[in-house]
């Protein structure tokens, strides 16, 4: 299996990706039909809608222009129609964005914000590190991810645990925002030991995480919209919204809620009372 690529020319390889994905027409340039030798943009239309000479750019998706300057990285940013989450991705990928570093843990779920996930009895809530393992989760949370019981990283779940697919309806859509968040957490935290772990040993497992990977898509988790599938009590749609936990960057607390009144919100309530009901007994 393909190894990750390796970080020197990370920055081109994001430029190539994203300029084959640019369609002409959506940039004022004629599609062009089957005449196009190339997927995408050319580079030197890329050039041209950044205001920067066809030559400089080529050296930018080459490695051989390493310091770019910021008006630069957001002329091709904006050129390529990139979005927010993507173009601040960029802007790290060129060292011209901070990286955030290993001060302070990443780990440890503050105390307040552990008694805070109780405060959510009828919805799912957990705590992510940046690599997505499962820190602290309240009742309701623990009962959906029941099935999983045992492997507490989600983007393990998702790609490598047999029951993956049949608990999350839409199993191409989550993992497809699972990937470009996990990418954009890369280069938040391009020293986390967690992330690099999980992405190299996805790379020897999973060719369906490698091909999201390859695609250098970024996105944060922001809001989601799951439907679980569980054989106790059947199809479970829950809205989500993730917040950053400012105390410990990289921490990102999820909540996730069934329509009031909804087969779903029954559906939460069932579960947890069943978790309860489990804590309890002798």
């Amino acid at each position: 299996m393909q190894q990750p690529q390796q970080k020197q020319n990370e920055f081109g390889a994001f430029l190539r990706a994203h300029r084959s994905r640019t369609e002409p027409g959506d940039v004022g340039f004629p599609a062009g039909g089957g005449s196009r030798r190339v997927k995408g943009l050319r580079r030197e239309e890329v050039a041209v809608l950044a205001g920067v000479s066809a030559d400089y750019y080529a050296r930018l998706e080459q490695g051989r222009e390493r310091n770019p300057s910021p008006q630069v990285v957001d002329a091709v940013g904006r050129a390529m129609r990139l979005t927010l989450d993507e173009r601040t991705h960029l802007f790290r990928l060129a060292g011209l964005h901070p990286a955030l570093t290993s001060a302070g843990s990443r780990e440890t779920v503050h105390p307040a914000l552990l008694r805070m996930l109780d405060a959510f009895p009828s919805a799912a809530a957990y705590v992510l590190s940046p690599s997505f393992d499962v820190l602290a989760k309240n009742t309701a949370a623990t009962a959906l991810l029941a099935p999983f019981e045992g492997m507490s990283n989600m983007v393990r779940v998702l790609f490598l645990h047999p029951r993956a697919r049949e608990v999350f309806v839409e199993w191409d859509i989550v993992t497809r925002a699972t990937v470009d968040a996990l990418r954009l957490q890369a280069g938040r935290f391009p020293d986390d030991p967690g992330i690099s772990a999980v992405v190299t040993e996805l790379h020897e497992l999973s060719p369906e995480f490698v091909r999201l990977w390859q695609d250098r898509t970024v996105g944060s988790l922001a809001r989601a919209y799951k439907i679980f599938e569980l054989p106790e009590v059947g199809r479970i749609e829950l809205t989500y919204q993730s917040f950053d936990v400012h105390d410990a960057p990289g921490q990102q607390l999820l909540v996730g809620v069934a329509q009031p009144g909804s087969a779903g919100a029954a559906a939460v309530e069932m579960l947890c009372e069943r978790v309860r009901r489990t804590k309890v007994s002798p």
